[in-house]
């Protein structure tokens, strides 16, 4: 059993088959999102310092911070399904 990888950008990934969304991070749910996830030690910052575009949630619980366009992971996401 193979488990793809999921660029999130600047050399970080995720397991793709643990990926349950990849949202936008600009709505005032998603922040408490974050919040949330920060105050309970499940926020995984992959922003390198740069500004978050997108939110990737995984099956954990955990949340993840990417400073790629949800779009552009939503993408990516996509073509690793494609490559089976």
């Amino acid at each position: 059993m193979e488990q793809s990888l999921l660029n999130i950008g600047f050399g970080s990934t995720v397991v793709a088959e643990r990926v349950v969304a990849i949202v936008s991070p600009n709505s005032a749910p998603m922040k408490r999102l974050k919040d949330d996830a920060k105050e309970d030690k499940r926020l995984v910052d992959a922003t390198h310092g740069r500004r978050t575009r997108s939110i990737i949630i995984m099956d954990s619980n955990h949340v993840v911070l990417s400073a790629i366009q949800s779009e552009t992971i939503s993408q990516r996401y996509t073509m690793l399904g494609q490559d089976e």
